[in-house]
């Protein structure tokens, strides 16, 4: 990286000190400020020449940069504008994107990140982040240290298997990573300079990936078993070497690989998994929301899942945690959950279940009384008949799960259902929102994965509050990084979902939303990152030191998209380093 972040000490601003001049600048995304160079940066700069008399504003800027934008007919062209101009402009990106948040968000990750990665081959422009590929497995450490930048706070890593709702994408997969790091600068103010996405590849199963001469990955069958594992390991090992101090996210893998790697450790570097517990905690705060339109108290409440995933795991375990926390047995908690996947109920007689499926099956003897056709296969309506839930969470990738029938039976057992399609892309969500409400006679409280416009019935408007992990993750990781915290654990999870939940207003309530409006998310993530960092020290996890000044700690923390000065000051190499001329 030909810069660095400086303060002046006669006036302590932020600068940026720059050995280089000239076109070089330009060509830097975290230096170019295209027409916005002063005269004063030209001069110093030798810019003259290279960019266009005019001197503009950023709101200049920005108009052209939106007029372009809107001229683009379909959200994927849209989504290749907003990443060339990151690639050139970091600033001028962001600054986009934070002034238009509710329009952008949804282009630069989903539901639309979810096409650019299924066409990432055809679309690929312009490198970004590290590739590391099973053939590069006894070489990581190098390929790690070949990042622009030396010390980065957060790294988010997929190997492409089970990319949002759309399966093996292999090294398309890439796109979330880079859209999960646009979203912790966007909502939590992480530096932009300091993220750095990776891509495991390992190879796809996709055969339609395969059989396109124009992929960009590894073209051979996914690695698995043993050499999978040692593969990870030998990750971990590396990032811990080269990035001691860093923040590693897991995004999109497998269920089983998800669960594995987390558990596997969690307990060796500051790690978690965004898909088990950033979904967890964010669904949770939904369900916090509910219980306030509904007014009813958590104790109360009983869950069923439509699908048994990772994220399903993660939601469990902190649902649990919260009823615990109100007053039940954790026993008593896990028997509040039912859980239906495409065989139907999980029933503990099924051979062969995974660890979590295990947890929450139901016995025979539990259903022997239930009116159901088939008790070897209970369908997701005749769960819902007999257990009587008071939630229902979608996280099966399978739209049309949530039927009108499945729907008015959740209206008639509870006065305020708590419905929630989780699933996306939007087109895999287990049913629209709309549906929701038209099919629930206007009563459910609704929540989804994927944005939908408000819907109005008999007069009523519903705002539909998404279920976004954005409200999450990104304070989490603030949280993590500002207390240098040495550990990330459920607790702090729970102590985000209630911070979350308290930026719900009145307002918000009145429109049966349970989520705040996109525009306040940088301050969720704020009272997200204050709540986790004091639930990190009362656990052990960070030095008490950092309450001193909290909220102001954390603000500072947060960069915003502003063009900071920037002066040419050469450096020469001595004993091996550069320093100051």
């Amino acid at each position: 990286m030909n810069f660095t972040i400086k303060v002046d000490p006669a006036t302590w601003q932020h600068y940026i000190s720059t050995p280089v001049k000239g076109k070089a600048l330009l060509m830097d995304p975290f230096t170019n400020k295209g027409t916005a160079f002063t005269a004063r940066e030209r001069d110093e700069l030798d810019l003259h020449g290279l960019l266009p008399p005019q001197v503009s504003t950023i709101e200049m800027q920005l108009e052209r940069v939106y007029e372009n934008f809107q001229a683009k007919s379909t959200a994927l062209e849209k989504f290749i504008y907003m990443a060339s101009l990151q690639d050139r402009n970091e600033t001028l990106f962001f600054r986009l994107c934070h002034e238009r948040i509710d329009e952008m968000m949804p282009i630069v990750y989903t539901p639309v990140v979810g096409e650019a990665c299924q066409k990432y081959s055809h679309i690929y422009r312009r490198g970004r982040g590290l590739y590391i590929g099973y053939d590069q497995r006894d070489a990581i450490e190098k390929v790690l240290s070949n990042y622009h930048t030396r010390n980065p706070s957060v790294i988010v890593v997929t190997d492409g298997e089970r990319i949002l709702g759309l399966g093996d994408q292999g090294a398309g997969g890439m796109g979330i990573p880079i859209g999960k790091l646009c979203l912790y600068t966007l909502c939590a103010g992480i530096s932009p300079y300091s993220t750095l996405p990776i891509t495991l590849d390992v190879g796809t199963d996709n055969e339609e990936r395969l059989r396109d001469p124009l992929y960009l990955g590894l073209r051979q069958k996914r690695v698995r078993g043993d050499e999978y594992q040692n593969f990870i390991d030998r990750f971990v090992t590396a990032v811990r070497r080269v990035y001691p101090n860093v923040l590693l996210q897991w995004e999109d893998f497998l269920k089983a690989n998800a669960i594995k790697q987390l558990d596997r450790f969690r307990n060796q570097a500051t790690t978690f998994n965004d898909d088990i517990q950033g979904t967890a905690a964010v669904v949770l705060s939904g369900i916090y929301g509910g219980l306030r339109v509904t007014g009813k108290s958590m104790r109360d409440q009983r869950l069923v899942f439509a699908g048994a995933g990772a994220s399903a795991h993660g939601i469990a375990g902190l649902f649990v945690a919260a009823l615990v926390e109100g007053g039940l047995s954790e026993e008593e908690a896990r028997r509040r959950i039912w859980t239906v996947d495409t065989k139907g109920l999980v029933l503990s007689s099924r051979p062969g279940l995974e660890d979590f499926k295990a947890a929450y099956a139901r016995g025979t003897d539990e259903v022997a009384a239930w009116k159901c056709t088939d008790r070897s296969r209970i369908t997701l309506e005749e769960v819902v008949a007999n257990a009587k839930p008071t939630i229902l969470i979608g996280v099966s990738a399978t739209p049309g799960t949530f039927s009108e029938s499945v729907i008015r039976l959740m209206a008639k057992i509870n006065e305020r259902p708590l419905i929630f399609p989780l699933s996306n892309p939007t087109s895999k969500a287990e049913c629209t929102a709309e549906e929701a409400i038209r099919w629930s006679d206007g009563r459910a409280v609704v929540a989804t994965g994927s944005p939908f416009a408000p819907v109005t019935f008999n007069g009523k408007k519903s705002r539909i509050g998404q279920c976004n992990n954005s409200f999450i993750f990104p304070g989490v990781g603030l949280g993590v990084c500002v207390a240098r915290a040495t550990y990330i654990s459920d607790g702090m999870f729970l102590a985000s979902a209630k911070a979350l939940a308290d930026a719900v207003t009145a307002a918000d309530l009145a429109e049966s939303a349970v989520y705040p409006q996109l525009s306040r998310i940088r301050e969720c993530s704020e009272a997200v990152a204050t709540a986790v960092i004091r639930r990190a020290v009362a656990e052990g996890h960070a030095d008490g030191s950092v309450l001193v000044n909290l909220d102001k700690t954390v603000r500072q923390a947060m960069w915003f998209p502003e063009y900071l000065p920037i002066r040419y000051e050469p450096r020469r190499v001595e004993a091996g380093r550069e320093v100051a001329v």
